[in-house]
């Protein structure tokens, strides 16, 4: 049996694209706590967003300890600042008008434990540069997105609409979407979770 522990569509869509069979199990993890905690501690976005995967994969397993758990977090990281899901449309405006020809990180920390122990873990990291989009262009793409950007830490889904907002990317595709799909597939397969 194979768990995500995320309520992201991009993740869930990424693994039945896939073919994986697997349950949702949203983790609730108080993400903005352990931010938080992380930051006053000195850690930097690498270690805070395995640490956030770890937790949610760790307490869904905790009710689940036969099952396979995919625990994952993304933090964009723009020179140090950290930003989270914008909570409105007009966060997401502050958002992408700070990240406008600007090239901030996607870091995302992804996790495999069951019965409470880790598997394996992943850190992958994506460098994504943002065009010098007008503001006219802004608002029209606010509007044509709605709050469903409100979802999505950065205010994009690169597969979607905010495709047009990118100049370019350097890493993993996937990786950009919410999980690193080669590798974790490759651990899948070596747990038995799929065949090889």
């Amino acid at each position: 049996m194979l768990i995500l522990a995320s309520q992201s569509k991009s993740r869930q869509d990424l693994l039945k694209a896939a073919g994986v069979d697997f349950q949702c199990v949203p983790a609730e993890v108080d993400e903005e706590k352990t931010k938080r905690e992380m930051l006053l501690q000195g850690g930097n976005s690498y270690e805070t967003s395995l640490k956030l995967a770890l937790q949610k994969a760790v307490q869904v397993s905790k009710k689940h300890p036969s099952a396979f758990v995919i625990g994952s977090d993304q933090i964009l990281d723009l020179n140090g600042e950290w930003f989270s899901k914008p909570v409105d449309v007009n966060s997401a405006h502050k958002h992408l008008k700070k990240l406008r020809n600007k090239t901030h990180l996607l870091v995302n920390g992804t996790v495999v434990v069951k019965r409470g122990n880790l598997v394996w873990s992943d850190n992958s990291v994506v460098k994504v540069t943002m065009r010098d989009f007008s503001d006219n262009f802004l608002d029209d793409y606010l509007a044509r997105a709605g709050q469903e950007i409100c979802y999505c830490v950065g205010a994009y889904y690169i597969e979607d609409l905010g495709i047009q907002l990118i100049k370019s990317f350097e890493g993993d595709y996937f990786s950009i979407l919410g999980l690193p799909l080669l590798p974790l597939l490759e651990c899948l397969r070596a747990c038995g979770e799929l065949k090889r």
